[in-house]
């Protein structure tokens, strides 16, 4: 009786064999693909966004400024838009607002929306102030750019002298990115924000659930790791208003939804509302703008800094 090689197979086993890997190979090619898609579905709405800020909308009486600044702390020339309401006050307050990944600072001056929800404010209507980020800075100090100085230490003073508005009465916010960037803003300034918004905000419970460019590794995600620091019990977000609002389908309800929990536990004076209908587009944002900054003007207005 003749051996049979411990190496050779029967010719079904070897065209079975050749089956399964091919249906390893198509698994794998589909869930490289659903990945892209997904990362996609975060990202391209701030393409969207930051095409249609090209065109400027009706800005219903408002004043708006194109302010250039030489940031030292970024290392480049950045701009900030700001827009001074019709009606604002003598030195009204101040509000920055930050924009998406992908976007810039004209990214929400095409929004009429955004325009007609401001002009119904009157004249406790707060200075409004869009700096430019950076197409995926995160609005943290991180590897070779200071995002988080800039905004504090060159966007803030530049808007207040160029307007007169207020920098005690300042309050932050921002949508998807921008949402990130104002919590981890308040984490790092406490007592410095009369109010604080997050829109859609991009939150991650973890560093390896983060986008590619958000953060420069885990260290660097740790140091700004909001949903953490509000675990912990840190009092960076007690003592005034906070906001975080998401789409019912938005993808980054894990973790928004986390740190309203952890928010809650710590006793954070918060308005949450994360079952409104909609994803992360600029649709969903649109409806809210006038929810948005009437919370932003009822905080500014019963704000009063000491010092």
């Amino acid at each position: 009786m003749a051996l049979r090689s411990p190496l050779s197979r029967p010719p079904l086993r070897r065209r079975e064999l050749r089956r399964r890997q091919a249906r390893r190979r198509r698994l794998a090619a589909l869930l490289s693909l659903c990945s892209a898609l997904l990362l996609a579905l975060v990202l391209v709405p701030w393409a969207a966004d930051k095409v249609r800020g090209l065109g400027r909308a009706n800005p219903h009486g408002a004043r708006v400024i194109d302010l250039k600044i030489e940031s030292d702390a970024v290392g480049i020339t950045l701009h900030a838009t700001v827009v001074v309401p019709k009606d604002a006050g003598e030195h009204p307050p101040l509000l920055v607002f930050l924009h998406g990944r992908g976007g810039d600072h004209d990214t929400f001056l095409g929004d009429q929306s955004m325009f007609t929800a401001l002009s119904r404010l009157g004249p406790r209507a707060p200075v409004v102030a869009f700096p430019d980020g950076g197409d995926h800075g995160y609005w943290h100090n991180r590897a070779g750019a200071r995002w988080g100085d800039y905004v504090m230490g060159e966007v803030v003073p530049a808007a207040a002298r160029a307007t007169g508005a207020d920098p005690k009465r300042l309050a932050i916010g921002g949508i998807s990115m921008g949402g990130f960037g104002a919590f981890d803003l308040a984490l790092k300034h406490p007592g410095r924000f009369c109010a604080v918004g997050g829109h859609s905000p991009a939150l991650w419970r973890s560093a390896g659930e983060t986008a590619p460019g958000a953060f420069d590794d885990a260290a660097d995600f740790a140091r700004n790791d909001v949903i953490a620091a509000a675990r912990h019990g840190g009092s960076a977000f007690l003592g005034f208003p906070l906001w975080l609002d998401a789409g019912n389908r938005d993808p980054f309800q894990p973790g928004d939804r986390a740190l309203v929990a952890a928010l809650r536990r710590d006793g954070a004076q918060l308005s949450a509302h994360t079952s409104w209908p909609g994803g992360h587009v600029g649709a969903y944002w649109d409806r809210h703008w006038l929810a948005y900054f009437r919370f932003y003007t009822q905080a500014l207005g019963a704000c009063h800094p000491s010092g």
